[in-house]
């Protein structure tokens, strides 16, 4: 089978890579570029460890052809953090326990940005809708929603508090 070279954006950066015509994009991002924030989790799409912003819409890296990338805009975690500063939803993630293993989290935070980025002020409910499609096997979700709503408060601009103070010794 003939290889073609696929040309894309990849966290702000240009990328040029030679793929298989049925070359999945998360085994392009993880193995090839080493881009391993994207996680395999399920290999059905229904877990979404390996969610990726492209072209402004999530998707779920198992799912999309490398080939059909060309051209595109594509984050991933390793996109977020800016000049060793976390992004609000990293932080938010952090200050609220939205996280235990660490597995799901690249795929919830890509999701939450896409959601954020689509509707700045989203009610509990809307996160918990559009968070659906992301999965995590540890947590009970409140802490991911919690995190969700730090980050998005913060991204507006207002002084935020976590609702886990560190207890004093």
């Amino acid at each position: 089978m003939a290889k073609t070279v696929v040309s894309f954006t990849l966290n702000g950066s240009p990328v040029d890579v030679l793929v298989e015509p049925r070359e999945l994009l998360i085994h392009t991002l993880r193995e090839k570029l080493a881009t391993t924030g994207p996680h395999i989790g399920c290999d059905t799409s229904h877990c979404g460890a390996c969610t990726v912003d492209l072209d402004g819409l999530s998707v779920k890296a198992c799912t999309v052809l490398t080939v059909q990338c060309d051209g595109a805009e594509m984050l991933t975690i390793e996109g977020f953090a800016k000049a060793g500063a976390l992004h609000p939803l990293q932080e938010g993630f952090s200050q609220e326990h939205g996280l235990q293993c660490g597995f799901c989290t690249p795929g919830m935070i890509t999701r939450a940005y896409r959601l954020l980025q689509e509707n700045p002020s989203p009610t509990e409910a809307d996160i918990r809708f559009w968070m659906a499609g992301n999965l995590c096997r540890c947590t009970g979700y409140q802490n991911i929603v919690k995190s969700i709503q730090y980050a998005a408060a913060k991204m507006r601009g207002e002084t935020v508090a976590t609702s886990h103070p560190v207890l004093a010794e």
